[in-house]
Formats: structure tokens, sequence, C-alpha cells
């Protein structure tokens, strides 16, 4: 099933996140895509929920494979991204996706 993507871009500070937020909270059929990161996951964070935590070269793996429906390295061996997977899960469940970027 496919459906939408929303997709917000702005620099760090600019309100994504409380943009996001407040439309999650709406009835607009949405769902929030987890990202993927190749960085070490700080101590009150959860896999799955903050992001999907993996290792460089399983990040590097999947780039290779067209997991990624974008990626990019943020910082020296930081990857982050947006697996296929992930926007696919959303679909499945007949909502539409948002993120930022």
């Amino acid at each position: 099933m496919d459906g939408k993507v929303v997709i917000f871009s702005a620099p760090s500070g600019a309100g994504k996140t409380t943009i996001v937020k407040e439309m999650l909270n709406q009835e607009f059929g949405l769902e929030f895509s987890i990202s993927a990161c190749s960085r070490p996951k700080r101590e009150n964070e959860i896999n799955g929920q903050d992001y999907y935590f993996m290792s460089i070269e399983e990040f590097k793996n999947k780039i290779e494979k067209d997991e990624f429906l974008e990626w990019q390295e943020v910082y020296k061996d930081q990857f982050y991204g947006t697996l296929r997977s992930e926007v696919d899960r959303i679909w499945a469940k007949g909502k539409d996706v948002i993120f930022d970027v």
C-alpha cells in the first residue's frame, strides 16, 4: 500500500519537532517515521523508539543494498537516514508518514 510522505526540513532549532508533534496530535492519519543512525545510543534513548541504532558497517551495508529512502553522513562516521522498511511499516497500517530532517 502506498501513502503520502510529509517531510519537514529546516536547520536545528527552527521548530521542526514542535510542528511535527502538533501534527501528530491532530486527526490527520499520520505516524512519525523513526530514523536510523550509526551514532552510539545515549543513556535515555530506546532503540526502535528514538532511533534504530546500528553500527557504521550495518548502516553502510544498508546503503549498498538501497534500503534507505534518504541518508546523510551528518558528522564523520555518524550516519542518519530513513529506512524504506519504516515507511512501508507505516503505510501497511493505512497511515501517512511524517518525518523531519
